[in-house]
């Protein structure tokens, strides 16, 4: 059955148009509101109950107060924390024993976007028959219970030191952070105040950026998917790392003090290669479709098993616990320790990194000195619409031809943006100008053709 909302990510798209209005964020708080309560329970009381948080978005007010209407509307209590990471919601959402937890946020896309992602009690986002059943429950028509049987709200005033906490006992006791000073890049987003907190309490110097959110800032010239301002920020405050977020706080993206980047592909090693020295590695890593293939080649002379998933951390997720492993991630930075989180989390990410780099010794330059990348170029084309790029004979022929050209030290990967009218176009090989060549042909003849 296929989806009608709901993407890889949830539910998303551009504030004002559907499916992000006011009105169907309600009839959807209703419709989950009336699932969610068939099939989860909840210690909290005697009705469900379900958290709310949400980034820093402008609208996240408008939808925060939709979405608490509709499951008041089916019953179902709410719990609001305000603005708080993703994966803080997944946190609470398990920890206070809850039916659900929903995040507001279009996480790294621009402020006139937002969206609506959805956990289980469990703190995992929700298995793809209960997404569709909320999707059917939406076609029905929208019908309050009568007022004996409504929902109430409140709001957790404790909810950022709950996750504070919890961030910093993924940290090792035996270990802190004094002596470093870092750059938190909070992109104007989820955890403008709490990430910058959580390392300063373990020692750290902190110099935090991107931490004045003003409603459409959030994203903007910052965070995971604008490293520059990390970077620029490193040389100019002599910090010995940067880190930087996006709007929801689940990416992490990292630099060196000499401000050295390092990717998703890259901080996953780090972690995997400690764990492996430290013998404490549980079966093998999970990458995607987009891993560099350097990580594969490396993790190949390390014997460490390796498996690629679809693009989107629910599909690393999902594949990790089908094989019982706990580490994998995606190379734009979302991260997963499954014996640290339920999620994806930006903020234990960095705390793991750190904890290999401070056990070693060492910088992030010098413990993956070893894990040469191939070049890889990524080029995103915008389209008014979903295109398939297969029906495009024009298109489908250049991909051939670049595969052949890149037989055996490359590859070629055209795929459609679960989140976004994006078709992204990755050239991988071991020359720059050939893949570069390569990928912008490949991506001006789609423009021409969509």
């Amino acid at each position: 059955m296929s989806r009608k909302y709901f993407g890889t990510d949830g539910i998303r798209g551009q504030v004002g148009v559907s499916p992000m209005t006011a009105d169907f964020v309600m009839r959807l708080g209703f419709a989950a509101g009336r699932i969610l309560a068939t099939q989860t329970h909840t210690s909290f009381g005697p009705r469900p109950a379900v958290l709310i948080g949400k980034d820093t978005r402008i609208s996240g007010y408008m939808l925060e107060s939709a979405l608490e209407a509709g499951f008041a509307a089916a019953g179902v209590d709410v719990l609001l924390v305000g603005p708080m990471p993703t994966p803080a919601v997944a946190h609470l959402t398990r920890a206070l024993r809850l039916s659900a937890g929903v995040m507001i946020s279009a996480s790294h896309n621009p402020f006139d976007d937002n969206g609506i992602k959805f956990f289980s009690s469990t703190g995992a986002k929700l298995p793809d028959e209960v997404e569709l059943a909320i999707e059917a429950e939406l076609d029905k028509p929208f019908a309050s219970l009568n007022s004996a049987k409504l929902g109430k709200a409140q709001r957790v005033f404790d909810a950022p030191g709950r996750y504070l906490e919890f961030c910093k006992s993924t940290f090792p006791n035996e270990l802190d952070l004094r002596g470093m000073k870092l750059v938190i890049d909070c992109a104007h987003g989820a955890a403008y105040d709490i990430a910058p907190r959580i390392f300063r309490e373990l020692g750290a110097d902190v110099v935090a950026i991107g931490n004045q959110p003003d409603g459409i800032n959030i994203n903007d010239k910052c965070g995971a998917t604008y490293t520059a301002s990390m970077r620029s920020a490193v040389l100019s405050n002599g910090a010995v790392f940067g880190l930087a977020l996006d709007g929801d706080a689940d990416r992490l993206m990292m630099c060196d003090a000499d401000g050295t980047l390092f990717d998703g592909d890259q901080l996953l090693y780090a972690v995997v290669k400690d764990r492996h020295e430290r013998g404490v590695l549980k079966g093998g890593v999970v990458g995607t479709l987009m891993t560099n293939f350097a990580l594969e080649q490396r993790f190949a002379k390390m014997n460490i098993p390796f498996a690629r998933a679809k693009v989107g951390d629910r599909y690393v997720l999902e594949m990790l616990r089908e094989k019982g492993w706990e580490c994998g991630g995606e190379n734009s930075g979302h991260l997963l320790c499954l014996d640290k989180h339920t999620t994806g989390d930006g903020t234990i990410s960095a705390l793991q990194v750190f904890a290999a780099l401070k056990r070693n010794n060492t910088s992030l330059s010098d413990y993956t000195a070893e894990l040469k990348m191939f070049p890889q170029i990524l080029v995103n084309v915008r389209t008014q619409t979903k295109v398939d790029w297969t029906t495009k004979s024009g298109v489908v022929a250049a991909v051939a031809a670049a595969e052949k050209t890149l037989t055996g030290r490359g590859r070629v990967l055209l795929r459609a943006s679960g989140t976004e009218p994006v078709i992204r176009v990755m050239v991988e090989g071991e020359d720059r100008s050939e893949v570069d060549g390569l990928a912008n042909g490949i991506a001006d003849l789609l423009r021409a053709a969509v």
